[in-house]
């Protein structure tokens, strides 16, 4: 079956960095796009990043562009997020994530806490 695992998260000052990853397992991960999401306390969850599944092809939330880069690894079947310059307005859960055959599957998420 489908498994998404994250892990990378923690607490951080703000103008730090994390980088999150997510090993992928019960699909065939190299053509399978993914997707970040996160969620903050008391907000709906939204999207953050997108690879496309060659990893040619990368879309960003507006106010992540520049700080956040996604980036995948076909032969480790594992989807990265390099976060920089982290704000505070990016603490969050954040949340890997596939659409398979019409249906949306995640990860158990990993906390990202931005705080001085």
């Amino acid at each position: 079956q489908v498994q998404l695992v994250e892990s990378g998260g923690g607490l951080v000052q703000p103008g730090g960095s994390l980088r999150l990853a997510c090993a992928a397992s019960g699909f065939t991960f190299s053509s399978t796009s993914m997707r970040w999401y996160r969620q903050a306390p008391g907000k709906e969850r939204e999207l953050v990043a997108y690879i496309a599944s060659t990893g040619g092809s990368t879309n960003y939330q507006d106010s992540v562009k520049g700080r956040f880069t996604i980036s995948r690894d076909n032969a480790k079947n594992t989807v990265y997020q390099q976060m920089n310059s982290l704000e505070p307005e990016d603490t969050a859960v954040y949340f890997c994530n596939i659409r398979r055959m019409g249906r949306d599957y995640w990860g158990q998420g990993t906390q990202v806490t931005v705080s001085s």
